[in-house]
């Protein structure tokens, strides 16, 4: 044993880290990031956080757009519990020194973004995530109860049924405790035990599981691959969310070119300028949900040939595109592109995960002990499509139920006593001398992935998709246990246990909804497929 905590996060974006601020009050708190803290997803968040705050909105406005979005598979009690907790959290977050934009008269400058019906998204310009972002390590390294491991990354749950060798069946995950998680200490090359009462995963989504996303390349889907290994129930993976407008640039990688854009005046066109989105929601137009705006541009693009479509906003002033985002108009001039004047080239990318590992209403997971919150939790809220700007307000409302219930248990955690837990055996093990190992079967499955599983999906292609990636599988569980561990091997590792996942979720939905849209199934079926879509690794069923 080479540590023990009170509490374990892993992962550090808005969820782990404000979970991490509210747990440090009661005991000492250790977080992992697989390289260094500020890459995470809620760093290159742009739009904001979806709060009712302003007179003329109202909770039910926000509960229902987020129904709609979802299409039909959010759980409405979820909805109404995260919807209502939007102001105090963001209040909370100004406390520990976010700074977002207001008005002259003190108000908040709220954005307009896609799938809402009213002005609600609180943002810091057009850097909202790395406000926050910056804000939360300041408080955590202020923290003395706090630790940050940086280069660390899980290799897997330990829980009482792994080291008893006990606990087998479909119903084995209920039974069982989460103890902590083997670590790997990336500096040193060894794997290390760290035991905590409560471990908590917030390792965000798995956008890397696709060749074009807009996610760093931390998103591998660890949190997702640890816990289904462990045995807790995953759901609804086949609803991934691909933004609509990615900045199409040769040079580029990942950058987003935020809704918020449209939410100020921005159209979709084609080539010659010719606005299309009115052809594929006639009400909405260019503020349509995010699943219908990325097949509309995908439908485009195959009907053309095009490399791109183009978003133009430059029926708004010069002053107001630079001062309401300077981060996109700076990024898009480095590039030669002036968005002022000319449209931006855009293509939808993989961006976020409405599903994840299944939790209540405060974060737990099936496994006791072991909590799941952020971008890697299915709490119901995102249904088949997440509404945009939902993900940060679900990430610190969440962390907040999860703090909830850990304190109001933690009186009982604490009279529990440790358990041996042997360290991690390497066995006969060598060092892996050939990287082309790792990166070749990485580009494999992200093209396999966005080529076959992508945002039009047909019956074929997912039985394809399942024949090649099974190979794909083997050969990494066979690598696993013949080669030292390392950070790139362990999230090839999970990459392609979530990429299997995803495609077993699509395979086994017989209809289209929300972010999941197959050919062979195009109808919506509310009365067979009104549910959702899960998977436990000892039953194996969606």
């Amino acid at each position: 044993m080479d540590r023990e905590t009170d509490f374990l996060i892993v992962g550090g974006g808005i969820a782990g880290l404000s979970l991490a601020a509210k747990l440090s009050r009661l005991g000492s708190v250790v977080v992992l990031s697989k390289k260094e803290a500020r890459l995470s997803a809620t760093d290159l968040a742009q739009g904001g956080i979806a709060s009712v705050t302003d007179p003329d909105d109202s909770f039910i406005s926000h509960y229902h757009d987020t129904l709609r979005a979802g299409d039909g598979l959010c759980h409405e009690e979820i909805v109404e519990l995260i919807v209502s907790q939007g102001p105090e959290r963001v209040r909370e977050l100004e406390e520990w020194g976010v700074r977002f934009t207001r008005k002259a008269d003190g108000s908040y400058d709220l954005g307009h973004e896609g799938g809402h019906t009213k002005r609600r998204v609180v943002h810091a310009g057009d850097f909202t995530g790395r406000e926050i972002q910056k804000a939360l390590i300041n408080l955590m390294r202020a923290n003395p109860a706090v630790t940050l491991l940086r280069d660390h990354v899980a290799v897997d749950a330990i829980t009482e049924c792994r080291i008893k060798g006990a606990c087998s069946g479909t119903a084995r995950s209920r039974k069982d405790r989460c103890l902590g998680m083997y670590v790997l200490d990336v500096a040193t090359g060894k794997v290390c035990t760290i035991l905590a009462r409560v471990t908590v995963l917030a390792t965000g989504g798995a956008g890397k599981v696709y060749l074009y996303t807009s996610n760093p390349d931390v998103a591998t889907g660890d949190g997702i691959a640890i816990a289904y290994r462990a045995g807790a129930r995953v759901a609804n993976l086949e609803f991934v969310q691909f933004h609509p407008t990615c900045l199409y640039h040769h040079k580029a990688k990942n950058f987003l070119i935020s809704e918020a854009l449209r939410g100020e005046g921005a159209i979709l066109t084609d080539a010659s300028g010719y606005a299309f989105m009115h052809k594929y929601d006639p009400e909405r137009k260019d503020l349509a949900c995010r699943d219908i705006v990325a097949r509309a541009i995908d439908s485009e693009l195959k009907k053309s040939g095009a490399d791109s479509v183009f978003l133009d906003i430059t029926s708004r002033s010069a002053e107001f595109i630079k001062n309401r985002f300077p981060n996109i108009y700076g990024t898009c001039l480095k590039f030669g592109i002036d968005i002022t004047k000319e449209p931006i080239p855009v293509v939808p990318a993989a961006h976020y995960m409405c599903g994840g590992v299944v939790t209540d209403r405060y974060g737990q997971t099936d496994i006791a002990g072991l909590f799941a919150v952020g971008e890697t939790a299915c709490t119901g809220l995102h249904g088949a499509n997440r509404l945009a700007s939902n993900s940060l307000l679900e990430g610190v409302v969440m962390a907040h139920q999860a703090y909830l219930k850990i304190s109001s248990e933690f009186d009982r955690l604490k009279a529990i006593t440790s358990q041996p837990v042997q360290p991690w055996d390497t066995g006969g093990a060598v060092d892996m001398d050939e990287a082309v190992l790792i990166s070749h079967n990485w580009d494999v499955i992200r093209r396999l992935m966005w080529d076959y599983v992508g945002i039009v999906r047909s019956d074929r292609r997912l039985e394809l998709a399942r024949k090649r990636i099974k190979p794909i599988m083997e050969e990494i569980n066979r690598h696993y246990w013949e080669y030292i561990l390392t950070r790139d091997f362990l999230e090839l590792r999970n990459l392609s246990l979530v990429a299997e996942l995803i495609i077993k979720s699509a395979s086994s939905r017989r209809e289209s909804r929300g972010g999941h849209f197959n050919m062979d199934w195009p109808e919506k079926d509310d009365w067979n497929w009104r549910r959702d879509s899960l998977l436990c690794r000892d039953s194996d069923t969606a």
